[in-house]
């Protein structure tokens, strides 16, 4: 207040220092990413599992392992896609890298004994004309 009763309009001066605005949460958000638990596929096995079990809550499950109910869900459906695609395709089951490189020199071999045949063949042909 002044000196005659009135009150003076006060200005505010912008702080030449301050940060962006979103600044603070968006360094936080970068935190928290950088410091977020990564769990192993094992990790998301053994968790869904105590969960079939059914021993304790899943909310329960949830706080003890640090994880919102929403991931436990999530891994529990891809667990059971999983599970369902593997009993549905048992004889598709992907091969191993020994079981390719043994395939591809099985099939490079039998290229070059079509190749050594067809040449014959033709060979063959050009003889009898």
């Amino acid at each position: 207040m002044a000196m005659d009763g009135t009150t003076q309009p006060q200005t505010q001066t912008p702080l030449a220092d301050s940060p962006q605005p979103g600044g603070a949460a968006r360094i936080i958000r970068q935190v928290k990413r950088a410091t977020r638990k990564k769990f192993t596929a094992e990790d998301k096995i053994r968790i869904v599992l105590e969960g079939f079990r059914k021993e304790l809550p899943i909310s329960d499950i949830c706080r003890r392992e640090g994880i919102a109910p929403s991931i436990y869900y999530a891994w529990l459906k891809q667990f059971m896609e999983g599970g369902k695609d593997r009993l549905r395709g048992d004889a598709l089951r992907g091969a191993s890298r020994d079981e390719v490189s043994i395939l591809k020199q099985e099939n490079s071999q039998l290229k070059e004994l079509v190749g050594e045949q067809s040449l014959e063949l033709s060979l063959f042909k050009k003889r009898l004309l």
